[in-house]
Parts: C-alpha cells; structure tokens; sequence
C-alpha cells in the first residue's frame, strides 16, 4: 500500500470517528483549546495571528478570533484561491466572513492579503495528528504549502480522541513542533506546562 493510499484510508477512519463524537465533547474540547492557545505567550506576544475557520468537524475557532479582534491584533484568516493554495487575508470583524470554498466562511477577495513572513502565530488544523507534530490533514494541500515557507511560531489543534500516533508522511509533510489538546500542549511530543 502506498503513502497516499495509507492516508486516505486513515482518513476515512477519523472521519468516521469525528462522527461518533458528541456535541457536547466537540463542545468541551473547542472551549478548552480555545482556552489554551490564549493563555499562550506566544500567542500574546503576537502583532499578527493567523488562525483557520472551523468548519462543524473542526475545533470552533471564534473565541480566538473575537479575542485577537478585541485585543487589537492584527488577524488573518484563510482564502482559498485555487487548488491547494490559500491566501492569508485581513478580517477586522467576523462579519466580513461568508461561506465560500467547500462551504467555509471566509472573508471577500477584496479584503488585504497578508504576507506569511508578516505573521507572528500561526494555528493550523489539521484532521489528525501525532502528539510529536505529525500531521493528516483533509488531502489539499493548502497548508503544506503554507508550512512549507512559513518560519514563525505554528500550534496545531486536535481533538485529544482524535489523536493517532501512527501516521504514513512523506518528504513534504512538515511537522508542527506545538500540539494542542484540550488535556495539554505538546511539544516535540512532551506535555508542555502553559505559563
């Protein structure tokens, strides 16, 4: 079985257990990553966030990005602009987002794109991961592009029951140093106390 065929078959199996999951863990868990990625000082520390929009299978997002509008940060989310690319684009208030590409919300293609060298945090999803920063995503693209030229701060988010340590990579996979759970943040696969 190849690497590909590997990961959509692993896919299919989260997928299916994001299914079984409650309302009320998704719930619990997007609160506590929430919770966690802003008590970060990386994430205090940070003029320019970039932070996904999540979709109902991903970890809800929206206390981040109401909390980085309220702070005055300067807050970036994705557009999709073609297969497997995303531009980094400029919010200044949830409201400028609409569904666009596969029913995500996302802001107009008129709002201000941002360079990835202008970002100081970044949160990444993914659809699951290893708690040493492997990662699975949906079979786009988008953000291995993303992480391949970006050099700053980058925490991805999972849901702890959503965590496999057995993933297939390849060579253009990148690892994400800092996992975040609604039990810890990882990094390089320890638990990491958040100051």
């Amino acid at each position: 079985m190849t690497k590909a065929e590997e990961k959509q078959n692993l896919r299919k199996l989260v997928r299916s257990e994001e299914r079984q999951l409650s309302e009320q863990y998704k719930a619990a868990s997007s609160a506590a990553i929430c919770a966690g990625l802003l008590a970060m000082p990386e994430y205090h520390a940070a003029r320019t966030v970039f932070c996904f929009v999540g979709s109902a299978r991903e970890i809800d997002t929206r206390a981040v990005l109401t909390h980085a509008l309220a702070e005055g940060k300067r807050l970036c989310v994705p557009l999709c602009v073609g297969d497997g690319i995303m531009e980094l684009r400029q919010i200044a208030a949830l409201s400028e987002l609409a569904p666009g590409a596969y029913g995500i919300l996302e802001p107009g293609a008129d709002s201000p794109r941002i360079s990835p060298d202008d970002v100081d945090f970044a949160v990444i999803p993914c659809l699951t991961c290893d708690h040493a920063g492997k990662r699975l995503g949906q079979g786009g693209g988008y953000y291995d592009r993303f992480l391949s030229a970006y050099r700053s701060a980058a925490v991805m988010v999972c849901r702890e029951r959503l965590i496999h340590e057995e993933l297939p990579v390849e060579p253009f996979d990148c690892p994400i140093p800092w996992v975040l759970t609604e039990r810890a943040l990882y990094e390089d696969g320890i638990p990491a106390r958040i100051e």
